[in-house]
This record gives structure tokens, sequence and C-alpha cells, in this order.
């Protein structure tokens, strides 16, 4: 049969492939859209193995993209996030990728990877497949540039106070017994990483139910920090297999300043007695001093199967792991609230231990202490 007497419906959706077929095999090439201002440029890019592929109706694209950026202001960056975009309303069809604990100095060079599998319709398949656009830059002085569509100047914030908390507490363990003091520090640090289980928590408003187990009613449990702002005084849910459904937490603000939003972070405990960092779960309210408010109440709290075995919750323990004020400062535990033993137990380290961690393994201890005397 002659392509002309296909139906035209039919002979543009092979057209429609082919095009898509022929995009494909010649690579994905990003447009990449800073704003004029930006204070960051890219001086290099090479999207090495990126591809597209026609499934059913959409295209999956692999990214994998390796950037050279320049620091373009006056003043150091401490954290970059980027939004990836191949379509804007297609489930799958946006990530993103977030790098903190830098330094970079202006006028210096950084790299920046970019590894993301996303989705868009085959029709939506003409121009640019994918576009690379800055949702925010964080300065040494907490200073922020960027649209911050993702909440990207709140992530990067509470990680570099977390980097600074870090760095101080590793420099007075050199003041306090010398280098060999952070050497035994680092080694300890290393060995709990490994032995850290994590798992990432999803929250759904109005969730409704995906399993059929019976349901129980658990108390929660609270680990209270004694620096803490905000304390929580109660809470239940209904819980089946790997899910906390219609959880109810009461929280009070124990400062003398309104709170603007709060994050509660989940240990899990399954029927085998294994512990379990599951994430932490935000809250958007606004709670002034002395006050109590109920968090959570139309949500359900979905956990993943670790190792493929689906997750029985047996217990839940909930604490306070960050909290923002309504002039924008924030807490976040300390380094002694961090070795209390169930959270030494669970909790794994900043992104600015991990970097000490892993420049103490590459370089040794002398270009770790060297390191630390920077800041």
């Amino acid at each position: 049969m002659r392509s002309s007497n296909l139906p035209c419906s039919l002979r543009c959706y092979l057209l429609c492939l082919a095009l898509c077929l022929s995009a494909a095999s010649a690579g994905v090439l990003p447009k990449i859209d800073l704003p004029k201002d930006s204070p960051v440029a890219v001086i290099a890019s090479d999207y090495g193995e990126s591809s597209e592929t026609a499934r059913g109706g959409a295209m999956l694209l692999d990214l994998h993209a390796a950037l050279t950026l320049r620091n373009s202001s006056q003043r150091r960056i401490r954290g970059i996030t980027l939004l990836v975009t191949a379509q804007e309303v297609t489930p799958g069809g946006k990530g993103s990728v977030t790098v903190t604990s830098l330094d970079v100095a202006p006028f210096e060079t950084f790299p920046l990877h970019i590894d993301l599998r996303l989705l868009r319709p085959l029709q939506a398949s003409g121009g640019a497949p994918v576009q690379i656009g800055l949702d925010g830059v964080l300065f040494d002085d907490l200073s922020f540039y960027g649209s911050d569509k993702l909440g990207s100047r709140r992530t990067l914030t509470l990680s570099e106070w977390e980097a600074r908390r870090d760095r101080k507490y590793f420099k007075s363990l050199v003041a306090e017994g010398g280098p060999e003091r952070l050497r035994r520090q680092i080694l300890e640090s290393m060995t709990h990483s490994a032995d850290r289980p994590t798992l990432d928590v999803q929250m759904v408003r109005g969730g409704r139910a995906t399993n059929f187990e019976p349901e129980k009613q658990v108390q929660f449990a609270f680990l209270r920090l004694p620096d803490s702002p905000v304390d929580p005084v109660g809470g239940m849910a209904r819980i089946a297999g790997n899910e906390a459904r219609a959880p109810r937490l009461e929280v009070k603000n124990r400062s003398d300043r309104p709170i603007r939003y709060l994050e509660i972070g989940w240990i899990l405990e399954d029927r085998g007695g294994r512990q379990f960092l599951a994430g932490s779960v935000p809250a958007e309210l606004n709670l002034g001093p002395g006050q109590k408010r109920q968090i959570l109440e139309d949500a359900t709290l979905r956990f993943p199967a670790r190792g493929g075995t689906p997750l029985a919750i047996e217990a839940m323990t909930g604490f306070v792991s960050s909290v923002e004020f309504a002039d924008g400062t924030l807490w976040i535990p300390s380094r002694a609230d961090l070795g209390s033993p169930q959270l030494q137990r669970v909790m794994a380290p900043s992104d600015e231990e991990q970097r000490l961690i892993q420049l103490y393994r590459k370089k040794g201890l002398s270009a770790l202490v060297a390191e630390l005397n920077k800041f």
C-alpha cells in the first residue's frame, strides 16, 4: 500500500515518529537558558551518552551532561540548583540538580554533572528536547539569586547552615586534641556511614490507601532535642503495611519568635526491630510563640520497599529536623543533638561531612586540616 493511501492521521503520526527517531539518533542537545544577570555562566558543555528513545506515546530522554560553569559574581558561591525541563505538564517531564558544599571564588570555574531521565509527549518533540535553567544560587553571605520555583533557597541555606555547624565542630576537635583527634572522628564517621540504612518518605495530601492490610492505630514516640524551638506534643496514625494514614501530630512553639516552616524527621522500626531513617516531612504553617497546632492531618505517609521487601511498620519516632522562623533565620540540630544514641544510629552525615570524608580518603589528614583552616 502506498503512503498516499494511508489515513491522514496515521501519516502524520508516522512522520512525527520518524522525526523523533531521527532526533534520537542525533543525540540530545539541551538549550541552556540563563538570565542576562545570572551570577553563573556556562563555559563548556558535554552531553556524552545522552539519548532520546520513542516509547509508546512518549519520548524517554536520558540526559547525561557535564557542564563547566564560571562564577561571574563578586561573591563566593556555596550552592546551586538547576531546573531541567523536558515538558512542563507531563508527569516525569521535569527534574532538578542541586549541588551544595561549594566554595567557588569570583571568576573561578567549577563542574556540574546532570544525570536525569525525563519524559515528554511524542507530539511535543519539536525544538530543543530539554531546557536547562537556573532556579537559584546561594552565596557565602547567605544572599540568594534566582526564581526559587523549587524552594531551593531554603534547601541551599539549610545545607550551608549544616556545613558551618560541621566545620566548626571538626575545627574544635583539632583545637582540643590535635589532628589525631580529628582523624579518630572521621574514621568513626566513615564506619557509621556504612551502617545507616535510609528510606525516602512520600507524603500524599489526602492520599488513598494503596494496600489492603489491616489497620492498627499507633501512638508516635518523640525524640525531644533540648535546644529545639519546637516540641512535638503528641500524635498518632493508622498504620497499614508501609503506610501511615491520617497522621495527627501536634507541635508547640517553645521560642519567642513566630515560625513559618518546619520539618519532622521519622525513624521507623519494622517487625524485626530494625530502625531506619525515613527522611523528613515538611509543614508550612504560621505558629506564634507558645502556640500549638496540628499538622499533617490530611496526609498519607508512604515508605518504599527496602531491598524489594515491603516495609512492615511497627513503630514510628518523630523529631524536629529543621525550623524556619518568620524572619528567615533557621534552626537545625546541634552536633550534640546528633550524638544522641538514637540519632547516631540512623542519621546520615551532612553533605559537607561527606565531602570532608572524601577529601580525607583521597588526600589524607593534612589536606583535611588545611581545608578546615580556609574557613
